[in-house]
């Protein structure tokens, strides 16, 4: 290898290399085995100083702190100097390792890598974020007049179901496992989710659809196994009895007293007890029924939500109002506080309308696109602050995530948003003025954000949440609430105490242009849907919170 690539990679290592010779050396790195073999030996030479340097420092360290004197330490300047060469170089090791990408796996195959072993693997730093996790196996599609045992987990439709026990005393329940087999639980029920391909009946009976993707799916009933060959059956399970049928298709039966049999469309076969009750499965409930039921169901919950609606914007407390769930108009979201015509939304953007929290009946808007957006303007002056909202989020793909912004964040103007780690965040400007913030920046102005520990993550991707934060500037208190529960409470110190509230133009799932000389924003469109929202001049105590959530709330909650 000449010197030139060689003095190139020093320069890398020195944070001296232009951007042309830095091409030049991420080429040859790429095409050339002794390049990046001189290249590992270079970074490991900056590691092993980097050791020197941070031992050196913790005997310092011990010195300064009243540690054991170490004989020849160096003074502290120099170790500062040391440490700060070799970390600075260290960066922009792992900047160019991370840019070949690849050069990991060369190096570890690499004849001639010095200390480096054949097989040995180089890992790569990188700031790719790591990868979400789920424990589940199926998920609950739907919910039907669902009552939860006492003492048992209670999930909702579209929750991921774990591995356990899930015991219900009335209702249906329609689960899907994630090979594809479907279930249809009547209860009084209690089954145990094994895996994504098997469940035992504890009791209940059920009717299972498995298509062929799924074929080899399994349901434990007594003492036997009964393994799909491709087919829909039914199972019962009671204290003294349990049997199978085969609707279409096939089964095979695993242990128990029919170890070995297979039964085909129209045959059954009792698990345990006997031939007592030759119709049980009469009845049993398919798909289409609890679809049918379910519609049913939603058309009755959506219609005693719009008998509460109706009554709750006479409340003289409402400064706007906004029950999109039953709004159809094309581009006005009606403001049906008494406040009136004025501060109506306005759709604008590529906002879509989309099923609400009671399905097809009812109607959400979605902002998943950049430029959507509901503007509003809503003048005066307020005491307190309760917003409150059904949302539905997809993903949280940005930094911020808006609920309800106003526009200039100016004196006693409200922020309602979701960070992308899940934490709610409210905030009220206390002093607009540049400067006058607590940050190191000059034009930092002065308020006050106000967190909750995440309230979502991926698992509840696509389920409606209400959410609701109170500002009650006489308590001096901020308390926020998710499914009509308090989360977090924290007093308003007299430094971010804001006596007079103000909106002014503002905007819903997004926030508009701040920079009023720029045509750049900032992109916080919500990723998800919202179908109501209520903005009260007034700090709404928990009782109302939960009210407001329990006359809200969908199927299945």
């Amino acid at each position: 290898m000449d010197d030139t690539i060689r003095n190139l990679i020093f320069q890398a290592i020195d944070q001296t290399i232009s951007a042309d010779d830095f091409d030049v050396l991420q080429d040859a790195i790429e095409r050339r085995e002794d390049v990046r073999a001189e290249y590992l030996r270079s970074i490991n030479l900056c590691e092993s100083i980097g050791e020197i340097a941070t031992e050196s420092a913790g005997d310092l360290h011990g010195d300064l702190h009243g540690g054991p004197p170490k004989r020849n330490a160096a003074p502290a300047s120099v170790l500062d100097d040391a440490t700060q060469w070799t970390w600075q170089r260290l960066a922009i090791a792992a900047a160019v390792l991370a840019l070949v990408g690849g050069a990991a796996y060369w190096f570890g195959q690499s004849n001639d890598g010095g200390d480096l072993q054949r097989g040995e693997i180089v890992q790569v730093v990188s700031d790719e974020p790591e990868e979400a996790l789920i424990a589940g196996h199926a998920t609950l599609r739907s919910a039907v007049d669902l009552r939860w045992s006492n003492g048992s987990l209670a999930f909702r439709e579209g929750d991921v179901l774990p591995n356990g026990v899930l015991q219900f005393d009335e209702g249906i329940a329609e689960i899907d496992f994630f090979c594809g087999a479907t279930l249809i639980v009547e209860g009084p029920a209690a089954l145990d989710v094994e895996s994504d391909w098997s469940v035992r009946v504890i009791k209940g009976r059920l009717r299972a659809s498995v298509p062929p993707a799924a074929r080899g799916f399994i349901v434990t009933a007594a003492e036997s196994e009964i393994i799909d060959l491709g087919t829909e059956f039914a199972v019962e399970v009671g204290d003294d009895e349990a049997r199978v049928e085969v609707i279409d298709g096939e089964v095979k039966l695993r242990g128990g007293r029919h170890d070995g049999d297979h039964l085909v469309t129209g045959e059954r076969e009792w698990l345990k007890g006997s031939q007592s009750r030759p119709d049980a499965f009469k009845g049993l409930s398919t798909l289409s029924d609890v679809q049918r039921r379910r519609e049913d169901a939603q058309t009755q919950q959506f219609e005693g939500w719009k008998t509460y609606s109706r009554q709750l914007r006479t409340d003289d407390r409402l400064i706007a109002y906004y029950p999109i769930a039953e709004s159809d108009a094309e581009r006005v979201i009606p403001n049906r506080a008494s406040s009136g015509p004025e501060r109506d939304g306005i759709l604008v953007g590529p906002v879509t309308r989309a099923d609400g929290r009671f399905g097809a009946a009812s109607t959400a808007l979605e902002f998943d696109r950049p430029g959507s957006r509901v503007r509003t303007r809503i003048d005066g002056e307020f005491n307190a602050f309760t917003f409150a909202c059904w949302v539905r989020i997809d993903s949280l793909e940005h930094r911020y995530n808006s609920l309800f912004m106003g526009d200039g964040y100016e004196n006693g103007e409200p922020h309602w948003q979701i960070r992308d780690d899940g934490r709610l965040m409210f905030s009220v400007m206390v002093d607009d003025t540049p400067g006058s913030g607590l940050g190191p920046a000059e034009d930092s102005r002065l308020h006050r954000v106000y967190f909750t520990e995440p309230i979502w993550d991926v698992s509840k991707s696509g389920k409606w949440l209400h959410l609701a934060a109170v500002y009650d500037p006489v308590a001096r208190q901020v308390n926020q609430f998710v499914d009509g529960k308090p989360i977090s409470g924290e007093p308003i110190r007299d430094l971010f105490h804001v006596k007079t509230l103000r909106i002014g133009t503002a905007e819903i799932g997004n926030w508009g242009q701040p920079l009023r000389n720029s045509p750049w924003f900032a992109v916080r469109n919500l990723n998800g849907a919202i179908d109501e929202l209520a903005i009260f001049d007034a700090a709404l105590t928990p009782d109302e919170i939960q009210s407001l959530y329990e006359q809200g709330k969908p199927l299945g909650y």
